[in-house]
């Protein structure tokens, strides 16, 4: 694939340009829709698959992997959540560390178990300070975790949060409102991780509008992630991609 996935994150953040990633949840595709999102994926040059989702209940997150890798070059990254959800067909992981929880088993358990496992594998491993925010109601991700996101009205939590992560050695920042979230993280909380952050910053769960997309990129997202709505309306995915290439045409200009 020529460069690291990580250096195609620091690329995005370091031209100040915009990236898109599609999140794909295995147990939510058959092979018709799999297919159906990858030629829509290709088509609105998406940066970024990633794979994955908080609980996985199928086993078909293999075949999935194996699938986009075989019919496109976009890079394929696991998003997990647990352990298990590890493949080393896949291009990368974001290694998460969920930092605004305070449950051991997120924050370096399940690392340790994990860890063994990906060093037997050519998966690029990318460190990650993850971050669930309030979106207004239980999200799976937040049952599951066994962790209280924090509030989205709380800008200074969550910029506190993501800097001693960043100190901490973490390569980049994923603020989550979590699959499905009535609302997504607030532009105050986004702006205020900005200021604080150099790494690369990515915003996803609840974005499943236009205007919603284009609040998260103003606010300071360098990567912005949609899921359930781009699964469910494939012309979503259109949109937000024809939405970051107008942000970012201007500085392909020489």
């Amino acid at each position: 694939m020529g460069s690291s996935v990580f250096e195609k994150f620091s690329q995005i953040r370091q031209n100040r340009k915009k990236g898109l990633a599609f999140l794909i949840d295995p147990d939510d595709l058959n092979d018709q829709e799999l297919q159906a999102a990858l030629n829509n994926a290709i088509e609105n040059k998406v940066d970024f698959i990633f794979v994955g989702g908080s609980l996985v209940t199928t086993d078909r997150m293999s075949h999935i992997i194996g699938h986009i890798k075989s019919f496109t070059n976009i890079p394929c990254v696991i998003f997990p959540g647990n352990v298990i959800q590890v493949d080393g067909n896949a291009d990368a992981i974001l290694f998460l560390s969920l930092i605004s929880g305070r449950n051991p088993e997120l924050l370096i358990g399940q690392h340790v178990i994990a860890a063994p496992i990906l060093k037997r594998t050519n998966v690029e491993v990318i460190s990650t300070g993850y971050m669930l925010v309030n979106s207004g109601k239980a999200t799976s991700a937040s049952y599951i975790s066994h962790s209280m996101p924090i509030p989205n009205d709380k800008p200074s939590i969550a910029a506190s949060t993501a800097l001693a992560g960043e100190m901490l050695g973490m390569k980049m920042i994923y603020m989550d409102a979590g699959s499905g979230a009535d609302s997504p993280v607030s532009t105050k909380v986004i702006r205020a991780v900005r200021k604080n952050i150099d790494c690369p910053l990515i915003v996803g769960g609840g974005i499943n509008q236009i205007s919603k997309a284009r609040e998260a990129l103003q606010a300071g997202a360098d990567i912005i992630v949609v899921g359930n709505g781009a699964q469910k309306n494939l012309s979503f995915l259109t949109e937000v991609s024809e939405l970051i290439h107008l942000i970012n045409e201007p500085l392909n200009v020489n």
